[in-house]
């Protein structure tokens, strides 16, 4: 397949580059407007019990589950007239908004009860409590439309946005400013990187124009993708840095390999198919590697994960493509001016030395062939200071707690961010993320709602249970009955908490709450619910997740390599890096070491999705690098074994075949690490922290993978295991040398001859 495609994009060069352009300014047309399409939610299942819950407040009982909240303050204090006056207007702009479901504030309050609800603590500001109908995309439009017309300060009064609606519009709108920053600070610095990796400005701004293409594809990706199903707005940022760095990845290894082969005296043609056939098949196993990771995330019910899923694989199969098609149409164009405009040879001349034949390499001289072979000389030392380093760096997850995220994953500038701390501080009866909400569907009997509520309230530190019998504080009824909380469906109590909702203590304390016998059957909604039932979705699907990624990968690896051992070797690897990252992550975001140089608040948890966002990813992308050294490593082996196999044992031939694939490849990972560190890297500076915690985590994944695991563990652990890397048993070796993949030799214009090599 590859050898007609290099045929193909060998015989139409110019059609198909004039093809990709045409592309490339469509996708860019249509994926310009895809962030106005995406949904900030998709963290709990639609049918969970929360979710159900909620619902229902939202169909039976007006203002019981509001999603957007409006802190009117004052020094003034919230009875003086114009206070009163400015919210009162506020209240009228925000009920003839038409996605407006109920209002209710402290100055239209129906009760004195419900009036102290709504009140500071401090007396100078009030809460309206707007709960907008319709789903995330619509409520936090409805927030962005109110926002601009009501919040600010007028004569000593500031009226400030808050709640789920407004968290997700500000959301939406610091990610798509987040993303406009990254790719703008990582493009350039991509660009420098790769000059001094190729030292030919030509050969430079390949892989960069190829994965620009990638970033067109990507949006329109996503824009297509919201027009049938729910995508996630953080899948943006990620699909966008993913698809430029493994077009850089992939367009990376093709062109140092066609510049080796040039070097190796073919003609720019047949250089082209002898690198689709080689380097062009490990970008082809590699994007299989990475999609199939991230394809794992389809299984959760849960559209945050699985629209990385849908995205993602498509990414990855736009960015392989581009590097297999597209790119070639230009290498056979340009041919040895690839090489052209060298910008290290004058700097070289000036201190006095030539500089070498772009793309020529004796990997014998190399200080990767050095570096490796003092590494296997070390062999056991090496392996086991590493594999103890790795370990120790991942011992922090083990203290590890998860937890939903809201507003506080918002900078403190965040106006959301403000309102939701203030909200906590000096409203703790009103707080709509802390309290928990029971929903008893078709009950009313006020006498067995207030023994139930007097049950609750006596749980450790309930501040008190609002319900149609009354408000009670352990055990005991203190306050009349807030209107509104019985009707003929049903009725439903507010728990409010000193607790954090997200904390373990308040999963210790919703179970407790559980643990009581309703009057009838009852739906547990509010922040301590999503959180466990976010949790409880995750903990179903995870094992399966993990099944599908270890035995898809393992199964690939196999018909990479055509060995049993590699494979597993590989497996144990990549989770031990991971290991090392994920610790990382639980001691900086979790235990908060670095918050003030990152600029994010730590909660004391980790938001559950992300360390599975990141396994899927991190093992796909770690096994990017595991097939890029293998293919040169194999491919030394089987020639090794094809020439030498009579004078050199099999011992000393696996030992030269790992120097010299290290040798090949080590300078070209590496320099792939560190670009797709930098692209992925520059989702460190959001001002969302767990976009943040995403691309430092997969920041430190990546260079920890081509620094000390490829680098340094995979030759040390090869050398251990000496011939035994390539072995498989009989019946699995026939299966492979039938279905596994070869690389013939092309005949074309300046080609040279060469054996079979199978790799």
């Amino acid at each position: 397949m590859l050898i007609r495609v290099a045929q193909f994009t060998t015989r139409f060069p110019r059609a198909i580059l004039l093809g990709a352009l045409a592309v490339a300014l469509l996708c860019g047309i249509f994926g310009a407007t895809a962030a106005a399409g995406l949904k900030s939610g998709g963290f709990v299942s639609a049918d969970a019990e929360s979710v159900r819950a909620a619902q229902q407040l939202t169909d039976n009982f007006d203002g019981a589950a509001p999603n957007y909240i409006l802190l009117v303050e004052s020094p003034d204090g919230v009875d003086a007239e114009p206070v009163r006056a400015r919210a009162l207007q506020v209240i009228d702009i925000v009920r003839a908004h038409p996605d407006t479901d109920s209002v209710q504030s402290y100055w239209t309050a129906p009760s004195p009860a419900v009036a102290s609800v709504l009140r500071s603590t401090d007396g100078e500001s009030g809460l309206i409590a707007v709960n907008f109908a319709g789903d995330e995309t619509q409520i936090q439009e409805a927030a962005g439309e109110l926002g601009e017309q009501i919040t600010g300060t007028a004569d000593g009064v500031t009226v400030r946005a808050g709640g789920t609606a407004a968290t997700f519009h500000e959301v939406n709108d610091q990610i798509t400013h987040d993303l406009a920053v990254a790719e703008t600070a990582a493009i350039p610095l991509t660009l420098v990187v790769l000059i001094l990796v190729f030292g030919s400005l030509i050969a430079a701004s390949l892989p960069l124009l190829v994965g620009l293409f990638a970033i067109a594809a990507t949006l329109a990706i996503l824009k297509l993708f919201t027009l049938f199903t729910d995508v996630s707005i953080y899948a943006m940022n990620l699909t966008t840095a993913l698809g430029l760095a493994l077009a850089i990845d992939y367009s990376l290894f093709i062109v140092s390999r066609f510049r080796e082969e040039l070097a190796a005296g073919r003609d720019p043609r047949a250089a082209t198919v002898r690198a689709l056939q080689t380097a062009g098949r490990t970008v082809l196993f590699s994007a299989i590697t990475v999609a199939l990771s991230l394809s794992a995330m389809l299984v959760f019910d849960l559209y945050f994960l699985r629209s990385f899923a849908y995205s993602g694989v498509a990414v990855v199969i736009a960015a392989a493509v581009a590097s297999i098609v597209v790119l070639p149409a230009a290498l056979v164009l340009l041919g040895h001016r690839v090489n052209a405009l060298d910008l290290r040879a004058p700097i070289l001349r000036l201190f006095g030395r030539e500089p070498k034949p772009l793309g020529a390499m004796v990997p014998e001289q190399t200080g990767w062939y050095r570096l490796v072979k003092r590494v296997m000389r070390a062999a056991v030392p090496v392996s086991v200071v590493i594999v103890a380093l790795m370990l120790a760096l991942g011992s922090p997850f083990l203290s590890v707690k998860f937890g939903y995220p809201d507003e506080r994953v918002l900078p403190a500038s965040a106006a959301s961010r403000q309102v939701g701390d203030e909200v906590r501080a000096e409203f703790p009866r009103a707080d709509p993320g802390g309290n928990t909400t029971i929903v008893l569907d078709g009950y009313r009997d006020e006498r067995g709602v207030g023994a139930y509520a007097a049950r609750l309230s006596e749980v450790d530190n309930i501040t008190g249970v609002l319900s149609s019998a009354g408000v009670y504080v352990s055990g005991n009824r203190l306050a009349a009955t807030p209107p509104g909380m019985t009707n003929d469906t049903g009725t439903y109590l507010t728990v409010n908490s000193r607790v954090d909702p997200f904390s373990p203590a308040g999963a210790e304390q919703l179970d407790a709450l559980r643990a009581i016998d309703p009057p009838a059957p009852a739906l547990f909604g509010g922040s301590a619910a999503v959180n466990e039932d976010s949790l409880d979705a995750l903990a179903d699907r995870l094992p399966l997740a993990g099944l599908l990624i270890v035995l898809s990968t393992f199964v690939v690896l196999f018909l990479f390599t055509g060995s049993l051992i590699l494979p597993f070797k590989a497996l144990l690897l990549n989770t031990l890096s991971l290991t090392a990252a994920f610790g990382a992550m639980v001691w900086i975001f979790q235990d908060g070491h670095l918050q003030g140089l990152l600029g994010f608040t730590a909660v004391g948890y980790l938001v559950p999705t992300m360390p599975i966002l990141m396994f899927c990813l991190a093992f796909g992308l770690s096994m990017d690098y595991e097939v890029f050294l293998l293919s040169r490593i194999r491919e030394e082996w089987l020639r090794r074994r094809a020439e030498h196999g009579g004078t050199e044992s099999a011992a000393e031939a696996n030992t030269e075949a790992v120097a010299v694939g290290v040798a090949r490849t080590g300078r070209i990972f590496t320099a792939a690490a560190v670009l797709m560190a930098i692209v992925i890297g520059a989702l460190t500076t959001s001002k969302v922290s767990f976009i943040q915690l995403m691309g430092l985590g997969l920041t430190l994944t990546v260079l920890a993978d081509a620094t000390l695991i490829r680098a340094l563990l995979v030759p040390a652990l090869m050398k251990l295991m000496g011939p035994l890397n390539w072995w498989a048993p009989k019946p699995l070796a026939r299966l492979h040398d039938r279905i596994g993949f070869s690389e013939e030799p092309v005949d074309a214009p300046g080609a040279t001859a060469e054996p079979p090599v199978r790799v």
